[in-house]
């Protein structure tokens, strides 16, 4: 088997009152006790109302900051949002909404994947030489380096099955060494798990074998000058491309990585929309 790549397929074309079919989906899937008001004034919009415009707009038109999504749906859909408020409370809304949108990915996770390829990739928050002056994530955002330097921001940590589906997500300062999070990466059903070198650690492999009976497939280290390996396993370390493929379209296509947000929860909102409309992108074509 040669090396291998996922290729993203465009979604059929979408026309203005599916926005109405993903709603109604959107709405099905969130728990009650999540989607149910707490009391109060009623809010100007419904969590699944703000979930769907955030997950709409990335899988549309894909724009990089809530207040050209504001601007988006109060031009092209405001007979489908009556309710929607002024630019400052719609953020407020969003940032509210966070948890429904987490609750709504982990409902669509695929976690029951039997074969997963491990992998992490950096999320700057903002340029290198500006990271002494940010202060928007200065709490949670650290140093991390890989093979393209140093950056300063955050790390994606995720694990996905053989055909790009997102099986497990993982958020972590950017200095966090990878193979600590294979715990968050994978659980029972999983039987092997593929990654980089940096997930061949023999004591984090012999803890992952121990807790959930996962064999964890990584190559050699350099300075390891023989190391057997069956064809199987050569075949399944050949198909690590994957998941490179995944994270390109991520940030490249879904424009993952942003400096806009203002606040920690911010960032998160953006992230997670984005993680959204890929997973709904490739589940739609199974």
């Amino acid at each position: 088997m040669g090396v291998s790549t996922v290729t993203i397929q465009p979604m059929r074309s979408l026309l203005p009152h599916h926005i109405t079919d993903l709603f109604c989906w959107v709405d099905e899937l969130l728990p009650p006790s999540i989607s149910s008001p707490n009391g109060g004034r009623p809010a100007s919009l419904a969590p699944s109302e703000v979930v769907t415009m955030l997950v709409w707009n990335a899988l549309v038109i894909r724009q990089a900051t809530l207040k050209d999504l504001h601007t988006f749906i109060a031009m092209y859909h405001r007979g489908d949002f009556p309710g929607l408020p002024k630019y400052s409370t719609f953020v407020a809304h969003c940032h509210r909404a966070l948890p429904q949108c987490i609750a709504l990915l982990e409902e669509l996770l695929v976690d029951t994947a039997p074969v997963r390829i491990m992998d992490a990739t950096m999320l700057p928050v903002c340029k290198l030489q500006r990271a002494d002056t940010h202060r928007v994530a200065r709490m949670l955002a650290d140093f991390g380096k890989n093979h393209q330097g140093w950056h300063y921001g955050f790390k994606l940590h995720t694990s996905i099955d053989l055909s790009g589906k997102l099986a497990a997500v993982a958020f972590t300062p950017a200095n966090v060494y990878d193979a600590q999070l294979m715990p968050k990466l994978l659980n029972r059903h999983a039987t092997i798990a593929v990654g980089d070198r940096l997930y061949g650690a023999r004591v984090m492999g012999e803890r992952i074998h121990e807790r959930y009976g996962t064999i964890v497939i990584a190559p050699p280290h350099p300075k390891q000058r023989r190391k057997i390996a069956s064809p199987w396993q050569i075949e399944l370390l050949n198909l690590r491309p994957k998941i490179e493929s995944v994270f390109d379209y991520l940030k490249e296509h879904l424009h993952l990585v942003t400096s806009f947000a203002r606040s920690v929860t911010g960032y998160f909102v953006h992230y997670i929309r984005i993680l959204l409309a890929y997973q709904i992108m490739v589940l739609s074509l199974a």
